[in-house]
């Protein structure tokens, strides 16, 4: 399963609807759970961003789904960033010397 995190920012109408934002991110999670995705935290914030959300997702496709879905629905507009675990970003940063070395770049 590949990790992310959607930034969350309220509309308008989620603002006038804030009564109901818990009961919406419940009802949310389980209905998105049926697609593979489990949404692992929800927080919500104050300053630039309203909720975070941190998840797990079989694939980008499957992940970018429920990211516009979120976003339809009117109450918030969303930002879905892939996030990579230490495990993951170790092969990655791998990869890249290896890249750099094939290309004489390595400094």
């Amino acid at each position: 399963m590949q990790k992310y995190i959607t930034l969350v920012s309220f509309t308008e109408e989620g603002v006038k609807n804030l009564k109901n934002t818990c009961r919406r991110a419940k009802a949310f999670s389980e209905k998105v759970k049926k697609k593979g995705i489990n949404i692992q935290q929800t927080f919500w914030t104050f300053g630039r961003y309203d909720i975070i959300h941190m998840f797990e997702a079989p694939n980008d496709e499957v992940a970018a789904a429920m990211s516009f879905t979120l976003g339809s629905l009117g109450n918030v507009r969303t930002e879905t960033l892939r996030a990579f675990a230490i495990e993951e970003m170790t092969d990655i940063v791998a990869d890249v010397h290896e890249l750099q070395i094939d290309q004489g770049t390595l400094k």
